[in-house]
């Protein structure tokens, strides 16, 4: 059985590096400093919510539907992930008065969907 790469130092908490790697196939051995990549500096519990959302194919909803949790929820995780690989999380503006008409006229007209227009509406209000 194998056992998850261990992405920080269990006295300090510090990043944990990677510095021998071993073929079980060949028997070959490369020892040096390896980075594991920007993922493997994410909790376990972050790494698991991105594992979540592509299997949900970024589908904020799905996601939601999964974890048993509301739309804020699962996109306050999402940012959180965001700023925890390095990225600014850019905001929405508020919505507008003529926004907000404009989201409406294109749903009477059938350009949106109703979900889309929710979407939009709650996305671009919170």
């Amino acid at each position: 059985m194998a056992y998850p790469v261990p992405t920080r130092c269990p006295v300090c908490g510090d990043i944990a590096e990677v510095t021998r790697l071993h073929c079980r196939q060949c028997d070959t051995s490369i020892e040096g400093h390896f980075s594991m990549g920007r993922l493997y500096e994410l909790s376990p519990e972050q790494l698991a919510f991105v594992e979540l959302f592509v299997r949900c194919e970024g589908k904020i909803n799905r996601v939601g539907e999964e974890l048993g949790v509301s739309y804020p929820t699962v996109r306050a995780r999402l940012e959180e992930v965001i700023r925890a690989l390095g990225y600014e999380v850019k905001e929405e503006p508020p919505l507008t008065r003529d926004d907000r008409r404009a989201i409406l006229e294109q749903l009477a007209a059938g350009e949106i969907s109703s979900e889309e227009a929710i979407r939009l509406l709650k996305v671009k209000g919170s």
